[in-house]
């Protein structure tokens, strides 16, 4: 499995107060993406190489290089390289509403969905299935009802969320709890005390949900797919 990231998080916070907040942000969360992606077993990341657009007050409009002024064309062609040397079955990017609204993520998303669709005219067998990663609309209403403070707070669940008939994958991944919950915790400058994860803990609904059950949508589909939602990722796949 391989994990393609536009860029290294420069702009983000540090949640945790035992990190120096002068500590350089680039090298910190390559060095977290690493140790995560170690953590699940996969491929090193490979970085695409652009600016954390930020968000809010960190914003990056007037960066050239930040990823949000990154030219859409460009980025379709290198995650196209990358997808003929890779050759997968299966794609994962983000949904149309980059989750949370993050500009860096609904880019990703366009350039991902985009290079799907014309990997068919670079390469054969191209990609057979893209997948988005949502969040339920009573999830999403649930996690702002524990944090007021959130990424999501200002958010209306009904359009940033997704109905439960839009899953075309779900799955109960208790089995992996302890390796997901492993691979988040190695980002430690993003789940510090002063973060929106502070609030977790394995007694809570939202640890259980977040660290046992998973839901994706479907992008993309090139060929058959079995009867929506299903369990496993490949199901009906060669």
């Amino acid at each position: 499995m391989y994990l393609i990231c536009a860029t290294r998080g420069e702009s983000g916070k540090i949640t945790d107060p035992a990190i120096p907040q002068d500590t350089p942000k680039g090298p910190l969360r390559e060095a977290e993406l690493n140790a995560s992606c170690r953590v699940l077993g996969i491929h090193p990341p490979i970085f695409l190489g652009y600016h954390d657009s930020g968000r809010l007050e960190r914003s990056q409009d007037n960066n050239p290089d930040a990823f949000m002024n990154a030219d859409d064309n460009v980025v379709e062609k290198q995650l196209l390289d990358h997808i003929s040397h890779i050759r997968p079955q299966v794609m994962l990017t983000f949904d149309p509403h980059g989750i949370y609204g993050h500009i860096d993520h609904i880019k990703i998303h366009r350039a991902a969905t985009a290079a799907f669709w014309s990997a068919g005219g670079v390469m054969q067998p191209a990609p057979q299935r893209l997948y988005y990663a949502v969040m339920g609309s009573e999830r999403m209403q649930a996690l702002q009802d524990a944090r007021d403070t959130s990424t999501l707070s200002a958010l209306d669940p009904k359009v940033y969320g997704v109905s439960a008939d839009s899953y075309a994958y779900e799955a109960d991944i208790s089995a992996f709890a302890d390796q997901k919950e492993a691979s988040v915790s190695a980002h430690k400058s993003q789940v510090g005390p002063n973060s929106s994860f502070a609030d977790f803990n394995r007694e809570s609904d939202m640890w259980r949900e977040m660290f046992m059950h998973e839901q994706l949508a479907l992008g993309g589909l090139r060929g058959s797919f079995p009867a929506m939602p299903v369990t496993d990722l490949f199901a009906g796949l060669d």
